[in-house]
């Protein structure tokens, strides 16, 4: 199972000890603030075995993200076929960190290893990244990738119940 490694990160296989954390980041409001529901321990918890199932099969998927000096859990990161019935295909690249992650920049040096993995070691013509019009902190990490955004490519996420949540906007990087 591939595993990557930054100056500050270590993105890695899934364990047990991170699913405790994992659904505290997830049920967290301010979290949430920019995702639709609020997930059961059960539903975190299946999260993660998906995430681990696409590493065990895959070598990629989403990614347990720690912090190298204290071994810390703080999230996830990495790269996800785009899901069926969405306007677009390809492979998205997303994170979510814990809030008392926030302000490091853990998401984007996560998501810089996460696109060059992509780029170098899967070959992909081209990253997306999506999420809610509202998400500045998201769409900062986006852009501080050198992501470019198209109001052409705004959708409404058919995954998403209707409601503020729906519309999205989606970013596109190409292969360099």
């Amino acid at each position: 199972m591939t595993e990557l490694r930054t100056a500050r990160l270590l993105l890695r296989s899934w364990r047990g000890s991170d699913l405790a954390t994992w659904h505290a980041l997830n049920t967290d409001p301010e979290v949430r603030r920019h995702l639709p529901g609020m997930p059961s321990r059960e539903d975190t918890d299946a999260a993660a075995a998906r995430f681990q199932a696409g590493l065990d099969a895959r070598g990629w998927s989403f990614w347990a993200v720690e912090v190298r000096g204290t071994g810390e859990f703080i999230g996830m990161a990495g790269l996800d076929p785009v899901e069926e019935g969405q306007p677009f295909t390809g492979v998205e690249a997303g994170w979510r960190l814990a809030r008392a992650a926030w302000g490091h920049g853990y998401a984007t040096e996560a998501a810089r290893a996460v696109v060059e993995f992509g780029f170098t070691e899967l070959d992909l013509p081209e990253i997306l990244a999506v999420t809610v019009p509202g998400n500045e902190r998201s769409r900062a990490v986006m852009r501080r990738l050198g992501m470019t955004y198209d109001p052409a490519d705004d959708f409404d996420d058919p995954t998403v119940p209707a409601g503020p949540l729906r519309r999205s906007v989606l970013y596109r990087l190409p292969r360099p």
